[in-house]
């Protein structure tokens, strides 16, 4: 299994701190946020990784390098000068992702810090995507997505929780995602740039999406003061 690691934002709440360093870059409990994943993913016997990228691309090699470093591959989706947010990313990156037509590969946001085991993630997830979500942080009170009795996730129901960035995905998940998305800003440039959100509840309205809830440690690392909050919680 490959995974992709998302990285290509601009990072722009995280000024100045993000003006010279992306934001996977930055260094919490002694190394990047990015390495935290990389370490993971290995031990789990993943071998491949896409780490799509945007703003200061060339630092992304200088710091990880091939991968070699934690026994991985790494290859680089060069977004170019605008990210091509997540659900362009995505698409952008499955070339390199899937070999097959539809083999599930791991996705992670590169500004998260987690606890969550990644060996808990379903191999063969049963639809086109297997959802990790978490209580709602303060900074987003209403959640996401509602995770149903049955291991569904839904758009919406009484419980909502937050999406934790972790994911496992099936490339199905875009067939059709031109009608899905329909003319949002960004969707005829070239390569195309859009949300992932839509597909996501397109394919939940299909009862296509799993999920599961974890309990555990997570940070959204979106503010200065929240990295600063993790990296003396680490130390």
């Amino acid at each position: 299994m490959k995974a992709l690691i998302f990285a290509a934002g601009l990072g722009e709440r995280m000024r100045p701190l993000t003006d010279t360093t992306p934001k996977p870059l930055l260094e919490v409990g002694g190394k990047p946020l990015i390495a935290w994943h990389l370490q993971k993913l290995a031990a789990i016997g993943v071998r491949e990784v896409v780490v799509n990228i945007s703003w200061l691309a060339d630092r992304f090699p200088q710091v990880l390098g091939d991968g070699s470093h934690w026994g991985l591959r790494i290859t680089y989706s060069q977004e170019g000068p605008l990210p091509l947010e997540t659900g362009g990313g995505m698409h952008h990156a499955l070339p390199l992702l899937s070999d097959d037509t539809n083999a599930p590969f791991i996705a992670i946001n590169g500004d998260i810090w987690t606890d969550h085991d990644f060996a808990r993630l379903p191999r063969e997830p049963a639809g086109d995507a297997h959802l990790v979500l978490v209580d709602n942080p303060q900074h987003n009170p209403r959640g996401d997505f509602a995770l149903t009795a049955t291991g569904h996730v839904a758009s919406d129901g009484d419980e909502r929780l937050t999406f934790a960035g972790i994911g496992v995905y099936r490339p199905a998940l875009f067939d059709g995602w031109r009608g899905v998305i329909g003319d949002a800003p960004g969707v005829d440039a070239s390569p195309p740039r859009f949300r992932l959100t839509p597909l996501l509840r397109a394919a939940m309205a299909r009862g296509r999406v799993s999920g599961e809830r974890h309990g555990g440690r997570w940070t959204d690392v979106g503010t200065p003061a929240r990295l600063a909050e993790l990296d003396a919680t680490l130390a």
